[in-house]
């Protein structure tokens, strides 16, 4: 049995109810009173000040990894791209894979939204990849594509784990990702793509499987040594470089005709100091700052090669210019000769490390003396036409002839007096396998080329002799002329 005094009468409990809706239907008067006379976004800024307040704080850090910094990529990005593909699990769901014919193994990559669960030293880290697609605003600018694609990392984890986490597990998966790809590093020949990426243009890459080295290269091997020996030492000289305060970098020109191996000795220095080719068409390249962005994209460790530089165009002033339908110009756009030096050795040039840049040209007097300055083109390179001994390595690399051969002594002997390429002799050595018939095809071809070019001196002695008879002609004419105006003059002096 309870008394009275421990519940309250019937009629207190409906005052006291009573009392309390009085006041919510005042506070809800007041507050939409005030709701007049409060602009709306500082109601909005209240609220949510208050909801912050009030709301219980999370205690999960996400750190939000980016593909691009901007201008350049992330390092941080990528490497944790090629850490995840250790760490799939059964429990993951969508994944992204690939294989080319050259790759042993499979490729695998995160799909969109997938989440991969971590643990690095008793810390479970959660990782999501993120995809979203930006706007492009700027459409008046044909340059640029009108939807390009964002991707990050978000790397989760409990806040009160943030300095081992950034001190720590972020530099072990850098340093992790790097021995992965180290194991399983294949060289890639990167082109350009001008759909999408930064500014409408950006990287992509194919493995490079150019099987050229220094050893089946057809040069003198002085030249080839000076070369090796110059490749070693600037990959030794990291310290140097920094010491005397100068971009870790070196820029060659190769030049020569065509077909005398440019191209193969590219490719031969990638093979000897494992590094990635970036080829980079310059008729591609409409302004400075996509060459800029182009530049940083490159990776450490990489060769850069520009090909013909002296027929890529004509650089202080090629301009491109759009215009609409009314004859309005709407883009002058430009690539400099100017930009391209600063890219080559101004200060953007010190945005990277152990990078070469190498020209080619079949015209070295064409080119601009600005570009041939050491600190731009540190070393020169003839490519010439083919020796005795590039003949030699030629039949070694062909036909599998390391010692003598009956006709390598007339073969020898018309090399040091004809001009022939070692793509021309490559050419011939590859219609037979057997090798008398391969050689008797480069006997003839060399024989070929000797009377072609002595008809052309003697067509060029012949226009030269011409020539100096048509001088001879004028000087004997101008000779006659001077003596029979002195013998006028020594008269008329007579005379008087």
């Amino acid at each position: 049995m309870f008394s009275g005094k421990e519940f309250p009468s019937s009629s207190s409990f409906f005052a006291a109810y009573a009392s309390m809706a009085g006041s919510i239907m005042m506070a809800q008067s007041i507050a939409n009173q005030l709701s007049h006379l409060i602009p709306h976004h500082v109601r909005n800024y209240l609220v949510s000040t208050l909801r912050y307040f009030f709301k219980p704080q999370s205690p999960i850090l996400t750190l939000v990894i980016e593909e691009s910094t901007g201008i350049a990529r992330n390092q941080v990005y990528d490497a944790s791209e090629t850490y995840l593909c250790t760490k799939v699990s059964p429990n993951t769901k969508r994944l992204k894979i690939s294989k080319t014919p050259t790759e042993k193994n499979l490729t695998i990559k995160l799909e969109k939204g997938e989440k991969i669960v971590d643990n690095y030293e008793g810390v479970e880290l959660q990782w999501r990849l993120v995809f979203a697609e930006a706007e492009n605003n700027d459409s008046h600018n044909p340059f640029k594509p009108r939807n390009v694609e964002k991707r990050w990392f978000e790397l989760s984890f409990h806040r009160d784990h943030k300095e081992p986490i950034l001190g720590s597990y972020i530099p072990y998966v850098l340093e992790k990702a790097k021995s992965i790809k180290e194991e399983v590093r294949v060289l890639k020949m990167h082109t350009l793509n001008n759909s999408t990426g930064y500014g409408g243009i950006k990287w992509e890459s194919i493995n490079l499987e150019h099987p050229a080295t220094f050893e089946t290269l057809a040069m003198e091997p002085d030249l080839k040594n000076i070369v090796i020996e110059d490749l070693n030492r600037f990959v030794k000289r990291k310290d140097f470089y920094k010491r005397v305060g100068r971009a870790w970098k070196r820029g060659y020109l190769l030049y020569g005709p065509p077909g005398t191996g440019k191209s193969s000795l590219v490719a031969a220095m990638a093979n000897h100091l494992k590094f990635d080719v970036y080829d980079l068409q310059l008729a591609n390249i409409m302004r400075d700052s996509d060459l800029r962005r182009l530049f940083l994209a490159t990776g450490n460790r990489s060769i850069l090669v520009i090909e013909d530089i002296d027929c890529s165009l004509d650089l202080p002033d090629r301009r491109q210019v759009s215009k609409d339908g009314d004859g309005r110009k709407q883009h002058d756009v430009q690539l400099t000769l100017s930009g391209l030096l600063n890219f080559i050795d101004g200060l953007w040039s010190s945005c990277g490390d152990e990078r070469i840049i190498i020209f080619t040209t079949n015209h070295k007097d064409r080119l601009d003396p600005a570009l041939l300055r050491p600190g731009r083109m540190d070393m020169h390179i003839h490519m010439s036409y083919c020796t005795t001994h590039g003949f030699r390595v030629l039949a070694s690399n062909y036909l599998g002839i390391n010692g003598y051969h009956t006709l390598f002594g007339e073969i020898e002997d018309l090399i040091k007096t004809t001009e022939v390429t070692p793509a021309q002799l490559a050419e011939e050595l590859m219609k037979s396998e057997d090798s008398n018939i391969a050689l008797e095809g480069v006997v003839k071809l060399l024989k070929r080329k000797k009377l072609e070019g002595d008809e052309l001196f003697d067509e060029g002695a012949k226009k030269v002799g011409i020539q100096e008879a048509k001088k001879q002609k004028v000087e004997n004419k101008r000779r006659v002329s001077v003596r029979i105006n002195s013998g006028r003059k020594t008269n008329k002096r007579r005379c008087s």
